[in-house]
């Protein structure tokens, strides 16, 4: 018995009507639903997602315009399959979507998909129920002598294009010879902030969010070593020096929540 046989007919008009939501141009719809009210959900279904990425997306939407934003949307609507249900996970089925079935038309630029990742991040760390590191550890510790806790609301990014410059007055045709290093984090106050960092910034951060937890741990210290250890640098003790001052930024800031609590 073939597929379509087995299927009941009801869902199979079911099939049928989502898939001429989905994409008109392509798929029929069912014969005995009403052109009217077809139209009205067609026009429900693409506004609702399309004033999502709008919100979503303001700066890539602005760049790109509202006839290829609009393209662009009903392409989303009809090559991707999103995983989730929800709406808030719209923008992290968006960007599955830019990294596996765009395909891009003249004229887009070629940081697409880096600016829309940049503008996810920032809801995704909104929505995020993820709360700010409290038990376990000691904000006022030694950064030194201690191991230093990065919060997990912190995320080290890095592009090939400066995104979060980008916009109508500045859109780059390449990317600038040195990548992009951003830090995008949520503060105890729960606001979504932005750090331009470098590319010491983030192999501290990394460095530090990949030391073990079990003793022996690594202390900052270790880990600042390590680094002048990397670069060739023969004044480890300035590097340690300079590297305390950028954590106690780090920790001003809600990046770096203290340091590993001792048990007692």
């Amino acid at each position: 018995m073939s597929d379509c046989a087995a299927v009941p007919e009801f869902q199979r008009v079911q099939r049928q009507f989502v898939a001429h939501l989905r994409d008109p141009d392509r798929h029929p719809a069912p014969a005995d639903v009403e052109p009217r009210r077809l139209r009205i959900y067609r026009e429900l279904v693409f506004n609702n997602i399309a004033g999502f990425i709008r919100s979503g997306f303001p700066v890539l939407c602005d760049i790109l315009g509202s006839s290829r934003t609009d393209a662009l949307v009903r392409d989303f609507m009809a090559r991707h399959r999103a995983e989730a249900p929800y709406f808030l996970e719209i923008g992290r089925e968006f960007i599955a979507y830019l990294q596996n079935e765009y395909e891009p038309a003249a004229g887009d630029p070629d940081f697409l998909l880096e600016l829309a990742h940049y503008e996810w991040v920032e809801l995704a760390l909104d929505v995020a129920e993820i709360d700010y590191p409290v038990a376990g550890v000691d904000p006022a510790g030694d950064l030194l002598s201690g191991r230093p806790l990065v919060s997990p609301l912190a995320w080290s990014l890095s592009y090939r294009y400066p995104v979060h410059r980008l916009g109508q007055a500045y859109q780059p045709d390449v990317p600038p010879a040195q990548p992009t290093f951003l830090v995008v984090y949520r503060n105890r106050g729960d606001e979504v902030k932005f750090l331009e960092a470098n590319a010491v910034t983030a192999r501290l951060l990394a460095l530090l969010q990949s030391a073990p937890t079990a003793p022996p741990v690594r202390t900052g210290a270790a880990v600042l070593r390590q680094i002048a250890d990397e670069l060739g640098r023969e004044d480890v003790d300035a590097v340690v020096a300079a590297g305390a001052q950028l954590l106690d930024e780090l920790r001003a800031l809600d990046i770096v929540a203290g340091v590993a609590s001792v048990p007692a």
